[in-house]
C-alpha cells in the first residue's frame, strides 16, 4: 500500500505514543458496553430482513477484540495491514502475495471492475445476481452481458460461455448466487473455466461460503484451487464473521493479478478496528460453527414455514432465501415495510419472488405473523 503525505514514521510514533496513552482507558470504558446487533437503528422499530447480514453480531471473542482495539481507533492501520494479510494467506495456506484487502469485498470488485473493464470491453454475468459487479462494470463504460438462471436456479454456463466469444471479457460467478442462494456445482464451473479464451479473467464470489452444506456438490475455488492464473476468489468478512458495518473483505489470486488489482486500491482502505476482529475471527472457528448451525436451524424452519402455507422456496444454500410469491415482488416488499419488515430488493429479473435474509427466532416469527396477515398471500395458497 501507498502512503499518505503524512509521513509514515512520524504517523506511527504518534500512533504508537497516543494508543498507549488511550488502550487502557477506553478500554476500561468499553467493558460496560454489550454489542447488539439489532440496536443499529432500533428507534425506528424496524425489523431488518434485507441485507444478508448475521443477525447475532460478531462472537464473544471478536467482539472483545473489537473493544480492546478502541484504544487504536484514531491511528492509521498501514503496519497491521501486512500482518493481516499474512494471516489469511495462512489461513488458506497461499502466499501473501496472492492475499488483497479491501474495504469489503465489494471494494475488491471495483478494484477488478478498473484494472479489467473499460470502454471497449464487457463483463459477462447471470441475471440476477450481486449487482455492485454490474454497477463497476457501467461506471468504467463496460457493455455489460446478463444471462438468465437455469429453470433450476443455477448460472445458465453454457449461455454465458456463449457471450465470452473473443477477447476483453471479465465474467463474474456468485456461487452460491446472490440472491437466490443457489448453487451450482463446482464440476460445472470447472469445465466452463477450462473453456474460456485465455484472455479472461474470471472472479469467483464466495460471499456465503461458510454456509454452504458440504457435499461433492460444492468446494471452494480457494480450499480447492484449479491450477489458472485467471481466476479471483473473493471473500468477505460480513457475513458469518458478523462484521458488515466494519467492511473488510479480501481477494486471493495469482500475484499477478493482485498487483493489476491493488493499483486501484483507496488509500488507507483497511480501519484498525476490524484488523484487530478479522485476526480473532480467523482463529474462533467453534464461534463460527455456531453461527452456521444457528443459521441452518432457521432456514430449516423458514422451509417448514413456508411448506406448510404451501409455498416452495428455492433451495437455499446461504443466509437468505428466495421464494416465490406468485404477486408483483415490489407490492409486496411495500407492504412488509408498512408492517416495520424490511426485506430484501426488488429483482427485475424475477418479478414475483422475495429475497428473505434470515433473521433471529423472534425476527421470523414476526415475518411470518405479517405474511399471514396479507390476504393475498393467505389466498394464494391454493396456487
Amino acid at each position: 500500500m501507498t502512503t499518505s503525505r503524512r509521513g509514515f514514521l512520524s504517523s506511527l510514533r504518534g500512533c504508537l505514543a497516543a494508543g498507549l496513552a488511550l488502550k487502557w482507558p477506553l478500554t476500561a470504558v468499553s467493558r460496560d458496553v454489550t454489542f447488539e446487533p439489532s440496536g443499529f437503528g432500533q428507534g425506528d422499530g424496524l425489523i431488518r430482513l434485507n441485507n444478508n447480514e448475521n443477525p447475532y453480531g460478531p462472537s464473544t471473542k471478536v467482539a472483545d477484540a473489537i473493544k480492546s482495539s478502541l484504544g487504536m481507533a484514531h491511528c492509521y492501520a498501514r503496519m497491521e495491514y501486512s500482518s493481516l494479510a499474512e494471516r489469511i494467506a495462512a489461513f488458506h495456506n497461499v502466499k501473501q502475495e496472492n492475499v488483497l484487502l479491501g474495504c469489503g469485498s465489494t471494494e475488491i470488485l471495483r478494484m477488478a471492475a478498473t484494472a479489467f473493464l473499460g470502454y471497449g470491453k464487457q463483463l459477462v454475468q447471470a441475471a440476477p445476481t450481486f449487482e455492485a459487479m454490474e454497477y463497476y462494470a457501467r461506471a468504467v463504460n463496460s457493455k455489460v452481458l446478463s444471462v438468465h438462471l437455469t429453470s433450476g436456479f443455477s448460472l445458465n454456463l453454457e449461455g454465458m460461455m456463449a457471450r465470452t466469444a473473443g477477447a476483453r471479457k471479465l465474467v463474474y460467478i456468485c456461487n452460491p448466487n446472490d440472491p437466490t442462494a443457489s448453487l451450482t456445482p463446482r464440476k460445472d464451473l470447472e469445465t466452463f473455466v477450462a473453456k474460456l479464451p485465455a484472455s479472461t479473467v474470471v472472479i469467483i464470489d464466495e460471499a456465503y461460503h461458510q454456509y454452504v452444506n458440504r457435499s461433492g456438490m460444492y468446494a471452494s475455488f480457494i480450499d480447492h484451487p484449479l491450477n489458472d492464473d485467471r481466476i479471483i476468489v473473493t471473500r468477505t468478512f460480513s457475513t458469518a464473521y458478523g462484521l458488515a458495518g466494519l467492511r473488510l473483505g479480501y481477494a486471493v489470486a495469482s500475484p499477478k493479478l493482485v498487483q493489476q488489482m491493488r493499483k486501484f486500491t483507496t488509500e488507507d482502505n483497511i480501519n484498525a478496528v476490524v484488523l484487530e476482529a478479522a485476526a480473532v475471527a480467523l482463529d474462533d472457528t467453534a464461534g463460527v460453527r455456531q453461527f452456521v448451525q444457528q443459521n441452518e436451524n432457521e432456514r430449516q424452519e423458514f422451509f417448514n414455514q413456508a411448506m406448510a402455507r404451501a409455498f416452495k422456496p428455492i433451495d437455499s444454500h446461504a443466509n437468505f432465501v428466495m421464494m416465490d410469491t406468485f404477486h408483483p415482488a415490489d407490492v409486496v416488499i411495500q407492504d412488509f415495510h408498512k408492517n416495520k419488515i424490511l426485506i430484501g430488493p426488488y429483482f427485475p429479473a424475477m418479478d414475483t419472488y422475495i429475497r428473505v435474509s434470515l433473521g433471529r427466532s423472534e425476527d421470523m416469527r414476526a415475518f411470518w405473523r405479517t405474511w399471514d396477515g396479507l390476504s393475498y398471500l393467505k389466498s394464494s395458497m391454493a396456487h
